[in-house]
């Protein structure tokens, strides 16, 4: 697991989106996972500038979301569907067809996690898994509690998840109380993983995920787990790691180094 400290939030979605973009330049073909909420919006910000300043191509990249409120549809306003359209999707050439989220409105929940793996797979499986990262440690909407083998499915939200969404929808009272989400097993399944966190209320689950205890308690604990897992925090998201100054050197190090490759590519 290499942890990547940076000066700030801006700096965070900068070296996300650089890893993606590094990733498209190399397989105009890859297939990106994609989160939402606040902590992405830094990356995708970043990575529409890049398309237009350096004329990325997106026009063969295939997407899949991590998850969607269950009981809502696509067009909801705020459905992750709604979001992705929002904050990138129609800022990039990308092809609608090949942009995929699960259905929360599917009228049979075992049918669609299974569509959604078999298109994952049929996809040739994830280049990259774009991650943020919940107050109590959950990835995707794999609550504390899920499986490491899991796979997509819908699950209930935690009390704290749904507070922590509150604000998107006006009320707690108004938030779906469940998700359709990849597995933990699924993310783990991806070929890279990256990991965002900004901000100091990340900062203990940061801790937990990276330097405690594989636990179903803290899901984002089993990217320990990963060959290739890629963790970019703020200053203020690593204030708890115990090894934090192990990981300055090591990324010191690494630049030292005539092998040394940037976390952008």
């Amino acid at each position: 697991m290499r942890v990547v400290i940076e000066a700030n939030v801006q700096r965070v979605g900068e070296v996300a989106a650089e890893i993606l973009a590094a990733q498209v330049r190399r397989d105009p073909r890859s297939v990106l996972g994609l989160a939402t909420g606040g902590t992405p919006c830094g990356c995708y910000r970043e990575l529409i500038a890049i398309h237009r300043r350096d004329g990325l191509d997106f026009s063969q990249v295939r997407t899949f979301n991590l998850d969607e409120y269950w009981g809502i549809s696509p067009d909801h306003p705020q459905s992750y569907h709604t979001f992705m359209r929002a904050e990138l999707f129609q800022y990039l050439n990308l092809c609608p067809a090949n942009c995929h989220l699960p259905r929360g409105d599917a009228s049979d929940s075992i049918a669609e996690s299974e569509r959604y793996e078999r298109g994952i797979r049929d996809a040739g499986g994830i280049d990259i898994q774009l991650l943020g990262l919940g107050r109590n440690g959950h990835i995707g909407f794999n609550e504390p509690g899920s499986s490491l083998a899991s796979r997509t499915r819908v699950k209930h939200l935690a009390r704290q998840t749904i507070d922590d969404n509150a604000r998107f929808f006006g009320a707690p009272e108004l938030v779906p109380r469940s998700a359709i989400t990849m597995g933990v097993q699924t993310i783990l399944d991806a070929r890279h993983c990256l990991l965002l966190a900004t901000g100091i209320s990340k900062a203990g689950a940061i801790a937990a995920a990276v330097e405690g205890p594989v636990t179903a308690a803290i899901p984002a604990s089993a990217l320990q787990l990963h060959p290739q897992v890629t963790v970019i925090v703020d200053e203020d998201a690593a204030a708890e790691l115990r090894n934090r100054e192990y990981y300055l050197l090591a990324e010191q190090g690494r630049r030292e180094s005539s092998e040394y490759e940037s976390p952008q590519h």
